[in-house]
């Protein structure tokens, strides 16, 4: 008897001692938690994948066991880990894979890209490229199809504008997709005209598929590609988390895939397009088993964007004959969002325009109205506004009093400000990336980069949201700096703030006891450097659940 319990005090106490061993132990680094109960620790400890300490790094120090890692900062800055609140993954990917036509500072650049990519692979198939933006060339206007059948005129050309509002083809596309002056122009779309009523190559959102028709679906190895291709940008820019927008449901599969083989580096939060609202409806929420892809979300578009005058607008645009476009019809989608309030599935609607920005506001009220809360899987349904650019003041607080999240881009300021004052006008530009207006008002602001609209880079929208500066450190008049945010906010933008808006503020977000091993270092302190250091910081290490997604070399 006496034997028998001495074993099993010895059994009782090595469990308790493995319990409190930690597999890794980080330290030697200032370490920001985003949790305001203990914002700042010397050490932190994981086992099992979670966090089993965070704090003095003398009391980590009793957590070390024989096959304890150490993971020595060196002085590099931790914080949980990073998280994408709006970005379009496979995108990312193919940004890496096709002709790219991102940063060309002239539209002759932009064709000379064009000219030589058609030297490079030549044929008779579609050349596609995507990433022009052209608010900053010299030529301060939209490509035509005159300036690509300039370069490249047997062959179709289409070529996407950065924000995939808006493409610009060749003749031969026109020609092949049987678009001309007698076309008629679905609404909530544009085929821009020349002086002769002739469309001049520019085509916009509802008139999209169109031309799209063109471009052939991708297959399963290319999309593979694309997605691998994405994981190791996100990862090693120190994102562990992406909130992947206007998924088709084949991606979901794929992805759904990777999670089972062990291949997914990257958490991904799926938000489907509408046409695949009747597969959630009929499955529920799809969560991976290792709680990396999660797909209960389904994004809408209300609006297009800023640049090529799709966003809608109260107002007509200060240097357009337009208020932009309504893209979508109430009788449509109402029925859906109050369905999806009873089925517990998120929706989430792009909106950039003040006038898209409303509509979003009152459509969402009158469902809330529609489906009491007793009536409903999920509450709060923390329903999401993708973008939130313009928003008149009189809704500003609205976002918070019908728990609304609005999900915004910093970098999307730091990219317009230089042109949207000539869209918008100087007093309504005051409406415009008002993130801290927003958060007094109440309002959470889940921060993402819309990548690859944008570069998809954590360093440029943190440097952005606290800066609300250009890259090169200018800004304009009506930039309105006291839209920036502090740091600690920034921080939440990007980690407390995109759990959040994902429901996954219980185990994702912060680093303390519990929660998942997510974390992201970079090579300074983004607390506390100069605000142009914060570009100048590396990503070093990326970790999921307590494993590396990517190390820098060298480091």
């Amino acid at each position: 008897m006496r034997k028998a319990f001495l074993l099993a005090v010895a059994l009782i106490s090595g469990a308790a001692a493995a319990a409190d061993t930690a597999d890794t132990l980080y330290w030697n680094g200032p370490i920001y938690t985003a949790d305001d109960s203990n914002p700042k620790v010397e050490a932190v400890a994981v086992a099992k994948g979670k966090v089993l300490f965070a704090g003095a790094r003398a009391d980590a120090e009793k957590l070390k066991g024989p096959q304890t890692r150490i993971v020595d900062l060196k002085g590099a800055a931790m914080y949980p880990g990073f998280t994408d609140a709006h970005a379009h993954l496979r995108e990312v990917g193919e940004r890496e894979l096709t002709l790219n036509l991102e940063g060309k500072p002239s539209l002759a650049a932009a064709m000379q890209a064009v000219k030589e990519r058609n030297a490079a692979e030549p044929g008779t198939g579609l050349l596609w490229g995507r990433g022009w933006i052209e608010t900053h060339w010299p030529e301060a206007r939209f490509p035509t199809r005159q300036d690509i059948d300039a370069v490249v005129s047997d062959r179709p050309v289409i070529l996407e504008r950065a924000d995939g509002h808006a493409v610009v083809a060749n003749s031969k596309a026109l020609a092949l997709a049987g678009i001309t002056r007698k076309t008629p122009v679905p609404e909530g779309g544009f085929i821009n005209k020349d002086a002769k009523g002739e469309p001049n190559g520019m085509i916009v959102d509802n008139a999209l598929p169109l031309i799209e028709k063109l471009i052939p679906a991708p297959d399963d190895a290319y999309r593979a590609k694309a997605f691998k291709a994405a994981f190791d940008y996100e990862t090693s820019h120190g994102w562990t988390g992406v909130h992947y927008m206007s998924v088709p449901w084949a991606d979901v599969v794929m992805l759904e895939g990777f999670a089972k083989k062990g291949e997914a580096p990257l958490r991904v939060y799926n938000a489907v397009e509408p046409e695949y609202y009747p597969n959630l409806k009929r499955d529920g929420a799809h969560i991976a088993s290792d709680g990396r892809i999660i797909t209960r979300a389904v994004k809408f578009y209300m609006d297009g964007a800023l640049g090529s005058r799709g966003a809608a607008l109260l107002a007509k645009y200060n240097d357009a004959d337009t208020e932009g476009l309504v893209r979508m019809k109430k009788e449509d989608v109402l029925p859906i969002w109050e369905d999806a309030l009873k089925r517990g599935i998120q929706i989430t609607t792009h909106a950039i325009g003040d006038k898209g920005n409303r509509l979003v506001l009152d459509w969402y009220e009158e469902a809330f109205n529609a489906v009491p809360e007793k009536d409903r899987l999920t509450q709060p349904p923390r329903w999401r506004v993708e973008h939130a650019q313009i928003v008149s003041a009189q809704d500003i607080p609205r976002f918070a009093k019908l728990g609304v999240i609005p999900s915004m881009q910093p970098s999307h300021a730091i990219g317009d400000l230089d042109f949207a004052g000539k869209r918008l006008g100087t007093e309504r530009l005051k409406e415009g990336y008002a993130w801290a207006d927003l958060i007094k008002a109440g309002s959470i602001v889940p921060g993402g980069s819309d990548a690859p609209v944008e570069k998809g880079d954590p360093r440029i929208e943190f440097y952005a949201a606290v800066a609300r500066k250009a890259l090169d450190g200018h800004s304009g008049p009506d930039w309105h700096p006291e839209e920036a945010v502090d740091r600690n906010t920034a921080l939440k933008m990007f980690t407390v703030w995109p759990a959040y808006a994902s429901f996954r503020e219980k185990e994702l977000g912060a680093i303390k006891p519990g929660m998942r091993a997510d974390f992201s270092v970079f090579s300074k302190d983004l607390m506390t450097v100069p605000e142009p250091e914060i570009l100048q910081a590396q990503a070093l290490l990326t970790v999921l659940d307590g494993k590396e997604a990517f190390h820098a070399p060298n480091w």
